[in-house]
């Protein structure tokens, strides 16, 4: 399977992670009002696992290429995708800071950017990253869930 990949530079997945990591370097300078995210974590060690697993997301997204996946980005229905979870993730942001904190938006600040991620992954045929991707994801809503929903 990994002689489908080459080391390589991905712009667009550093893109993608810059775009998702905006609100949340807002987020670290500027308190919102209700910051309930700001509450310690009692997933401590999901939270772990996650964050290793970003990295590793990170990386393959941004690092390996498939050989087989050669044109440049262009607008397919994945990317629309995309760029829809990325809106949904910044709308939630902007709910958030507007001092509403509810399930639908604690899960708009967790599924759509995993979502991002994921359909990125797909439409660029790199099938390693789905693996970190998937284990983010499980990590990332059952944080989002245990911490803020139950």
């Amino acid at each position: 399977m990994l002689q489908k990949y080459k080391l390589g530079f991905d712009i667009w997945g550093l893109l993608l992670f810059l775009i998702i990591m905006i609100p949340n370097f807002i987020w670290f300078a500027i308190p919102a009002p209700n910051d309930l995210l700001r509450a310690r974590s009692i997933t401590g060690t999901v939270d772990t696992v996650a964050s290793v697993c970003q990295i590793w997301m990170i990386a393959a997204l941004c690092i390996l290429k498939n050989r087989d996946r050669n044109r440049k980005m262009c607008v397919t229905p994945f990317i629309i995708i995309v760029a829809g979870c990325c809106l949904l993730y910044l709308l939630s942001w902007i709910v958030y800071y507007g001092g509403i904190v509810n399930v639908f938006v604690i899960l708009g600040l967790t599924i759509p950017p995993c979502l991002a991620f994921l359909f990125f992954a797909v439409d660029r045929k790199n099938g390693i990253a789905l693996i970190p991707i998937l284990i983010f994801t499980i990590c990332h809503l059952i944080y989002g869930i245990v911490n803020f929903v139950l």
